[in-house]
């Protein structure tokens, strides 16, 4: 069964038409590439599947369970985390504190176990460290984890994101341009990275402009245009798909 459904998304601000009909699925163990033009609306889908807008009509369907206007915490804790184009950590927080903040969203503990440290809010706050310096391992981070983030180097902030989602422990997740700003080198680890992803059982939809990362590591790509899917299929095929190259090089 797909672990993620789109089906006949439309996304309306006002006059502005954002997505039309946008349908497609992320199946169980695939990375699934999302790409198109600046404006093509691809954070649009994320920011839909995620609960930050609302779709106008359609809906998104996730382990058989409509999550169409559910909340973003809501769609959190039902498995799927994303990271954003833009960074955004807590800067003034260590890397594992930003780590734990995502392990929260798993917490059970009220405000009256918390206010009095009992045994199991104590056992809960044990493994929101373990799995929070496990999420950081992960992704290469271990021996930062107490650096503040905002001292890190770029490229390990755009980890850190990552290990942030993985954290929260989620079934699928959502990467918005995670090479954006990464050199050759580190690119091509985080091609690597994203592999050992889903090698935990998580399925991955991602959005990135460099098609060298996309093309090495997606099993299937989805491409959009001023809002509306013009091609779905293989990288191979996608590469060589004529809309494809018009929307992106013009005629």
């Amino acid at each position: 069964m797909a672990n993620l459904i789109l089906d006949d998304i439309c996304v309306r601000f006002g006059g502005l038409q954002a997505l039309t009909d946008v349908a497609f699925t992320v199946n169980e163990g695939e990375v699934v590439g999302l790409i198109g033009p600046n404006g093509a609306g691809k954070t649009t889908v994320f920011n839909v599947i995620t609960g930050v807008y609302k779709a106008s009509s359609g809906k998104v369907s996730y382990d058989g369970t409509t999550i169409t206007g559910l909340r973003p915490y809501q769609v959190l804790s039902m498995g799927v985390a994303r990271t954003f184009q833009n960074i955004r950590l807590f800067q003034n927080m260590t890397a594992l504190e930003n780590c734990m903040v995502a392990q929260h969203s798993r917490s059970r503990t009220g405000v009256v176990g918390a206010v009095l440290r009992s045994p199991g809010q104590r056992r809960e706050e044990a493994k929101i460290i373990e799995e929070s310096r496990r999420a950081l391992e992960f992704m290469g981070l271990g021996k930062v984890m107490d650096e503040v983030a905002s001292n890190l180097p770029y490229g390990h902030q755009r980890r850190l994101e990552i290990a942030r989602a993985l954290a929260s422990e989620p079934k699928t997740i959502l990467l918005d341009e995670p090479a954006a700003g990464l050199n050759p080198a580190e690119s091509m680890e985080l091609m690597r990275d994203i592999g050992r992803i889903t090698e935990l059982g998580i399925n991955v939809l991602m959005v990135e402009h460099d098609m060298k990362v996309v093309m090495g590591i997606c099993n299937r790509i989805v491409v959009l245009d001023h809002g509306v899917m013009i091609a779905e299929g293989l990288p191979e095929d996608i590469q060589r798909n004529p809309d494809v190259i018009e929307a992106y090089l013009g005629q």
